[in-house]
């Protein structure tokens, strides 16, 4: 288990529109551009082995790309290379971060000076949503599924424990980056399931026939 001490001021960054990572949860990538082979190379040979995923957003001054000032870091857990060269790797999430100011270098990949405080609770153990209501929860998931003819295994959903669950469809689910980023910087667990139910809510209400999961 990572300690604040162990926690890197400079980390490589992954700005991937909509793809959200949370504490104590796992984020399977494919990697094959080329910067991003030579991100998770350089990746492998540090300590920590923590890549940050952000979601980028535009600039005002033109068409560069930014980044949100949070985002969250996982650390390489899995990963395994394909014949023709690509990688299949899985992120453990370890904790959010703040983006202090990007680097300047010569990788071909973005690296960002980060700050980890007020995040120290995403090291610990789970966390508990004290007010959360699985029916009320799984009856408004079996609405929206069944909107868009979706199937899914609901045992799994009945056992998973709380932040599992939560935490899972805030991933899974295809909301706006927008909306993730909203998930993401969520101060607890039970703000972030107020969050996620009110984007279900308002996807079922629009009566929108995109694909929800990605």
């Amino acid at each position: 288990m990572f300690k604040p001490a162990d926690l890197p001021d400079t980390i490589p960054v992954f700005p991937l529109p909509g793809a959200l990572l949370l504490p104590r949860s796992k984020l399977p990538l494919h990697i094959f551009e080329p910067r991003y082979l030579q991100m998770l190379e350089d990746t492998l040979k540090t300590r920590t082995r923590l890549i940050g995923m952000v979601q980028p957003c535009p600039l005002r001054s033109g068409d560069a790309e930014g980044l949100h000032a949070i985002g969250c870091a996982g650390r390489i857990s899995q990963f395994s290379e394909t014949d023709d060269g690509r990688y299949l790797i899985t992120l453990s999430g370890i904790s959010r971060f703040r983006v202090v100011q990007e680097c300047d270098g010569f990788t071909p990949y973005r690296r960002c000076e980060v700050n980890w405080s007020g995040f120290e609770g995403d090291l610990g153990r789970s966390e508990p949503d004290c007010g959360f209501e699985r029916g009320d929860l799984l009856e408004l998931l079996e609405r929206f599924f069944a909107a868009r003819g979706l199937s899914t295994d609901w045992e799994s959903l009945q056992e998973a424990d709380d932040e599992l669950l939560i935490n899972s469809l805030s991933m899974l689910l295809d909301f706006d980056p927008e909306d993730k980023q909203a998930l993401l910087e969520a101060p607890c667990l039970a703000t972030r399931r107020e969050t996620l139910v009110t984007l279900i809510e308002f996807a079922l209400r629009s009566g929108s026939s995109e694909d929800p999961l990605q």
